[in-house]
Protein backbone atom coordinates (compact mmCIF):
# COMPACT_ATOMS: atom_id res chain seq x y z
CA UNK A 1 0.00 0.00 0.00
CA UNK A 2 1.30 3.19 -1.03
CA UNK A 3 1.26 5.91 1.46
CA UNK A 4 0.80 9.41 0.31
CA UNK A 5 3.50 11.49 1.91
CA UNK A 6 2.91 15.21 2.05
CA UNK A 7 6.03 17.28 1.95
CA UNK A 8 5.93 20.21 4.30
CA UNK A 9 5.64 23.68 2.80
CA UNK A 10 8.73 25.84 3.32
CA UNK A 11 8.07 28.63 5.85
CA UNK A 12 9.51 32.13 5.53
CA UNK A 13 12.13 32.96 8.13
CA UNK A 14 11.76 36.24 10.17
CA UNK A 15 14.38 38.80 9.27
CA UNK A 16 17.20 39.08 11.73
CA UNK A 17 17.33 42.46 13.40
CA UNK A 18 20.34 44.47 12.56
CA UNK A 19 22.17 45.94 15.59
CA UNK A 20 24.50 48.91 15.64
CA UNK A 21 27.94 47.64 15.06
CA UNK A 22 29.71 49.92 17.51
CA UNK A 23 32.02 48.93 20.26
CA UNK A 24 30.17 48.85 23.57
CA UNK A 25 31.23 51.44 26.11
CA UNK A 26 33.31 49.87 28.81
CA UNK A 27 31.82 50.00 32.27
CA UNK A 28 33.39 52.36 34.73
CA UNK A 29 35.41 50.83 37.42
CA UNK A 30 33.25 50.32 40.38
CA UNK A 31 34.38 52.12 43.50
CA UNK A 32 34.76 49.77 46.39
CA UNK A 33 32.39 50.48 49.22
CA UNK A 34 35.30 50.68 51.63
CA UNK A 35 36.71 53.73 49.79
CA UNK A 36 33.50 55.82 50.05
CA UNK A 37 33.46 58.56 52.74
CA UNK A 38 31.24 57.88 55.67
CA UNK A 39 27.87 59.64 55.65
CA UNK A 40 27.76 62.89 57.69
CA UNK A 41 26.47 62.56 61.16
CA UNK A 42 24.82 65.14 63.40
CA UNK A 43 27.99 65.44 65.47
CA UNK A 44 30.21 66.18 62.44
CA UNK A 45 27.75 68.79 61.09
CA UNK A 46 27.68 70.57 64.46
CA UNK A 47 31.48 70.55 64.64
CA UNK A 48 31.72 72.02 61.13
CA UNK A 49 29.30 74.82 62.01
CA UNK A 50 31.25 75.61 65.17
CA UNK A 51 34.48 75.86 63.15
CA UNK A 52 32.85 78.21 60.61
CA UNK A 53 31.44 80.43 63.38
CA UNK A 54 34.81 80.56 65.13
CA UNK A 55 36.59 81.49 61.87
CA UNK A 56 34.03 84.22 61.14
CA UNK A 57 34.34 85.67 64.64
CA UNK A 58 38.11 85.63 64.37
CA UNK A 59 37.92 87.49 61.07
CA UNK A 60 35.64 90.11 62.65
CA UNK A 61 38.06 90.54 65.54
CA UNK A 62 40.96 91.05 63.15
CA UNK A 63 38.89 93.56 61.16
CA UNK A 64 38.05 95.47 64.32
CA UNK A 65 41.67 95.43 65.49
CA UNK A 66 42.79 96.96 62.20
CA UNK A 67 40.32 99.83 62.70
CA UNK A 68 40.90 100.17 66.43
CA UNK A 69 41.83 103.66 67.57
CA UNK A 70 44.98 104.44 69.45
CA UNK A 71 45.52 106.97 72.21
CA UNK A 72 46.34 109.71 69.70
CA UNK A 73 43.12 109.12 67.77
CA UNK A 74 40.98 109.35 70.89
CA UNK A 75 42.84 112.47 72.02
CA UNK A 76 42.20 114.15 68.66
CA UNK A 77 38.53 113.11 68.71
CA UNK A 78 37.97 114.36 72.27
CA UNK A 79 39.78 117.64 71.69
CA UNK A 80 37.89 118.50 68.50
CA UNK A 81 34.44 117.47 69.74
CA UNK A 82 34.73 119.08 73.19
CA UNK A 83 36.21 122.30 71.82
CA UNK A 84 33.59 122.53 69.06
CA UNK A 85 30.79 121.96 71.60
CA UNK A 86 32.14 124.69 73.90
CA UNK A 87 32.43 127.13 71.00
CA UNK A 88 28.94 126.35 69.68
CA UNK A 89 27.37 127.06 73.06
CA UNK A 90 29.77 129.91 73.79
CA UNK A 91 28.91 131.75 70.56
CA UNK A 92 25.23 131.79 71.49
CA UNK A 93 26.00 132.82 75.07
CA UNK A 94 28.31 135.64 73.99
CA UNK A 95 25.69 136.91 71.51
CA UNK A 96 23.12 137.05 74.30
CA UNK A 97 25.62 138.88 76.53
CA UNK A 98 26.36 141.43 73.79
CA UNK A 99 22.69 142.13 73.02
CA UNK A 100 21.51 142.36 76.62
CA UNK A 101 24.39 144.41 78.00
CA UNK A 102 25.03 146.79 75.12
CA UNK A 103 21.65 147.01 73.34
CA UNK A 104 19.04 146.87 76.10
CA UNK A 105 17.49 143.45 75.60
CA UNK A 106 14.52 142.44 73.46
CA UNK A 107 11.11 143.70 72.39
CA UNK A 108 8.65 143.22 69.55
CA UNK A 109 6.97 145.69 67.20
CA UNK A 110 6.33 148.24 69.94
CA UNK A 111 10.06 148.99 69.97
CA UNK A 112 11.67 148.37 66.55
CA UNK A 113 15.19 149.13 67.85
CA UNK A 114 15.01 146.38 70.47
CA UNK A 115 13.12 144.11 68.10
CA UNK A 116 16.22 144.10 65.92
CA UNK A 117 18.13 142.51 68.82
CA UNK A 118 16.22 139.28 68.20
CA UNK A 119 17.83 139.00 64.78
CA UNK A 120 21.46 138.26 65.76
CA UNK A 121 20.49 135.98 68.65
CA UNK A 122 18.03 133.87 66.66
CA UNK A 123 20.26 133.65 63.61
CA UNK A 124 23.25 132.50 65.67
CA UNK A 125 21.01 130.00 67.49
CA UNK A 126 19.56 128.56 64.28
CA UNK A 127 22.36 128.74 61.74
CA UNK A 128 25.33 128.23 64.08
CA UNK A 129 24.39 126.38 67.28
CA UNK A 130 21.61 124.04 66.10
CA UNK A 131 23.05 123.51 62.61
CA UNK A 132 26.55 122.99 64.02
CA UNK A 133 25.35 120.30 66.43
CA UNK A 134 23.35 118.63 63.66
CA UNK A 135 26.54 118.34 61.59
CA UNK A 136 28.66 117.11 64.51
CA UNK A 137 26.12 114.42 65.44
CA UNK A 138 27.70 112.08 62.88
CA UNK A 139 30.96 112.36 64.85
CA UNK A 140 29.55 112.55 68.39
CA UNK A 141 27.07 109.64 68.19
CA UNK A 142 29.58 107.03 67.06
CA UNK A 143 27.93 104.08 68.82
CA UNK A 144 24.33 104.81 67.80
CA UNK A 145 22.50 103.24 64.92
CA UNK A 146 22.55 105.33 61.76
CA UNK A 147 18.76 105.79 61.64
CA UNK A 148 18.76 107.35 65.13
CA UNK A 149 21.54 109.74 64.14
CA UNK A 150 19.54 110.75 61.05
CA UNK A 151 16.50 111.46 63.19
CA UNK A 152 18.51 113.62 65.61
CA UNK A 153 20.11 115.38 62.64
CA UNK A 154 16.62 116.21 61.34
CA UNK A 155 15.40 117.34 64.77
CA UNK A 156 18.25 119.83 65.19
CA UNK A 157 17.65 121.25 61.73
CA UNK A 158 13.93 121.46 62.47
CA UNK A 159 14.71 123.44 65.62
CA UNK A 160 16.74 125.87 63.51
CA UNK A 161 13.82 126.63 61.16
CA UNK A 162 11.68 128.71 63.60
CA UNK A 163 14.78 130.52 64.83
CA UNK A 164 15.74 131.57 61.31
CA UNK A 165 12.16 132.49 60.38
CA UNK A 166 11.60 134.66 63.47
CA UNK A 167 15.03 136.24 63.12
CA UNK A 168 14.31 137.16 59.50
CA UNK A 169 10.88 138.58 60.42
CA UNK A 170 12.39 140.59 63.28
CA UNK A 171 14.92 142.37 61.06
CA UNK A 172 12.29 143.15 58.41
CA UNK A 173 9.91 144.65 60.98
CA UNK A 174 12.65 146.65 62.67
CA UNK A 175 13.71 148.17 59.35
CA UNK A 176 10.21 148.88 58.07
CA UNK A 177 8.88 150.28 61.36
CA UNK A 178 11.89 152.48 62.03
CA UNK A 179 11.55 156.24 61.71
CA UNK A 180 12.74 156.84 59.07
CA UNK A 181 12.53 153.35 57.51
CA UNK A 182 15.82 151.55 56.84
CA UNK A 183 16.36 150.07 53.35
CA UNK A 184 16.40 146.29 53.04
CA UNK A 185 18.73 143.92 51.17
CA UNK A 186 21.31 146.45 50.06
CA UNK A 187 24.39 145.16 51.93
CA UNK A 188 26.69 142.22 51.35
CA UNK A 189 25.54 140.80 54.70
CA UNK A 190 21.92 140.65 53.53
CA UNK A 191 22.88 139.03 50.22
CA UNK A 192 24.92 136.31 51.92
CA UNK A 193 22.07 135.78 54.38
CA UNK A 194 19.51 135.30 51.60
CA UNK A 195 21.73 132.77 49.83
CA UNK A 196 22.28 130.94 53.10
CA UNK A 197 18.55 130.73 53.87
CA UNK A 198 17.83 129.47 50.37
CA UNK A 199 20.46 126.74 50.56
CA UNK A 200 19.31 125.78 54.04
CA UNK A 201 15.70 125.35 52.86
CA UNK A 202 16.75 123.29 49.82
CA UNK A 203 19.03 121.12 51.96
CA UNK A 204 16.30 120.42 54.50
CA UNK A 205 13.69 119.47 51.89
CA UNK A 206 16.03 117.25 49.87
CA UNK A 207 17.51 115.64 52.98
CA UNK A 208 14.12 114.94 54.54
CA UNK A 209 12.80 113.43 51.31
CA UNK A 210 15.91 111.46 50.33
CA UNK A 211 17.06 110.05 53.66
CA UNK A 212 13.82 109.64 55.64
CA UNK A 213 10.83 109.40 53.29
CA UNK A 214 12.59 107.10 50.80
CA UNK A 215 13.49 104.67 53.60
CA UNK A 216 10.01 103.18 53.15
CA UNK A 217 11.37 101.51 49.99
CA UNK A 218 14.93 101.10 51.18
CA UNK A 219 16.07 98.46 48.72
CA UNK A 220 14.86 100.23 45.58
CA UNK A 221 16.29 103.63 46.57
CA UNK A 222 19.60 102.52 48.10
CA UNK A 223 21.64 103.54 45.06
CA UNK A 224 20.02 106.97 44.82
CA UNK A 225 20.46 107.69 48.53
CA UNK A 226 24.07 106.53 48.42
CA UNK A 227 24.77 108.90 45.52
CA UNK A 228 23.11 111.78 47.39
CA UNK A 229 25.23 111.44 50.56
CA UNK A 230 28.40 113.27 49.36
CA UNK A 231 26.31 115.98 47.64
CA UNK A 232 24.19 116.55 50.74
CA UNK A 233 27.25 116.62 53.00
CA UNK A 234 29.16 119.05 50.79
CA UNK A 235 26.30 121.52 50.45
CA UNK A 236 25.52 121.21 54.17
CA UNK A 237 29.06 122.24 55.06
CA UNK A 238 28.89 125.03 52.46
CA UNK A 239 25.68 126.33 54.03
CA UNK A 240 27.32 126.34 57.46
CA UNK A 241 30.31 128.31 56.13
CA UNK A 242 28.00 130.82 54.45
CA UNK A 243 26.11 131.22 57.73
CA UNK A 244 29.38 132.05 59.49
CA UNK A 245 30.22 134.59 56.77
CA UNK A 246 26.76 136.17 57.14
CA UNK A 247 27.16 136.41 60.93
CA UNK A 248 30.64 137.94 60.75
CA UNK A 249 29.64 140.55 58.16
CA UNK A 250 26.48 141.34 60.10
CA UNK A 251 28.34 141.82 63.37
CA UNK A 252 30.90 144.08 61.70
CA UNK A 253 28.18 146.11 60.03
CA UNK A 254 26.25 146.55 63.28
CA UNK A 255 29.22 147.54 65.44
CA UNK A 256 30.51 150.02 62.85
CA UNK A 257 27.09 151.67 62.58
CA UNK A 258 26.86 152.05 66.35
CA UNK A 259 30.43 152.90 67.34
CA UNK A 260 31.57 154.70 64.22
CA UNK A 261 35.05 156.16 64.71
CA UNK A 262 35.12 154.88 68.30
CA UNK A 263 35.46 151.35 66.95
CA UNK A 264 39.16 152.01 66.33
CA UNK A 265 39.59 153.14 69.94
CA UNK A 266 39.36 149.59 71.33
CA UNK A 267 35.97 150.09 72.95
CA UNK A 268 34.71 147.25 75.11
CA UNK A 269 31.76 146.45 72.84
CA UNK A 270 34.06 146.34 69.83
CA UNK A 271 36.32 143.83 71.59
CA UNK A 272 33.32 141.65 72.49
CA UNK A 273 32.15 141.63 68.87
CA UNK A 274 35.65 140.83 67.62
CA UNK A 275 35.91 137.89 70.03
CA UNK A 276 32.52 136.65 68.87
CA UNK A 277 33.63 136.85 65.25
CA UNK A 278 36.84 134.97 66.05
CA UNK A 279 34.81 132.23 67.77
CA UNK A 280 32.63 131.86 64.68
CA UNK A 281 35.67 131.57 62.41
CA UNK A 282 37.22 128.98 64.74
CA UNK A 283 33.95 127.03 64.59
CA UNK A 284 34.13 126.97 60.82
CA UNK A 285 37.62 125.50 60.97
CA UNK A 286 36.79 122.91 63.63
CA UNK A 287 33.51 121.72 62.11
CA UNK A 288 34.98 121.38 58.63
CA UNK A 289 37.96 119.49 60.08
CA UNK A 290 35.67 117.16 62.03
CA UNK A 291 33.60 116.41 58.94
CA UNK A 292 36.48 115.92 56.50
CA UNK A 293 39.07 114.27 58.75
CA UNK A 294 39.44 110.53 57.90
CA UNK A 295 40.45 109.84 61.49
CA UNK A 296 37.18 111.10 62.95
CA UNK A 297 34.93 109.25 60.55
CA UNK A 298 33.07 106.44 62.30
CA UNK A 299 31.80 104.45 59.32
CA UNK A 300 34.14 101.46 59.68
CA UNK A 301 33.60 101.03 63.37
CA UNK A 302 29.85 101.30 62.98
CA UNK A 303 29.84 98.64 60.28
CA UNK A 304 31.87 96.28 62.50
CA UNK A 305 29.46 96.80 65.39
CA UNK A 306 26.46 96.07 63.21
CA UNK A 307 28.07 92.94 61.78
CA UNK A 308 28.96 91.62 65.22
Amino acid sequence: MESNSVSPMPTEMAPIAEFEKTTPTPMEDAVPMDDLPPPPTAVSIAEEKEKEAAAEAEGHRHYEDENEWGCGNWLEYTLVIVLATILLLGSLGLTLFWVINYHGGFAWQENPRKQFNLHPVLMVAGFITFSGFSILLYRICRCCRRIYVKLLHTVFHALAIPCVALGFLAVLDSHNLADPPIPNFYSLHSWIGLVTMGLFAIQFVIGFFSFLILLCCEGATAGFRSAMVPIHASFGLTTFMLAIAACVTGLTEKVMFKLGDDYSQWKEEGIVVNVLGAILIALGILVSFAVRSPTLKGDTRLSVTERL
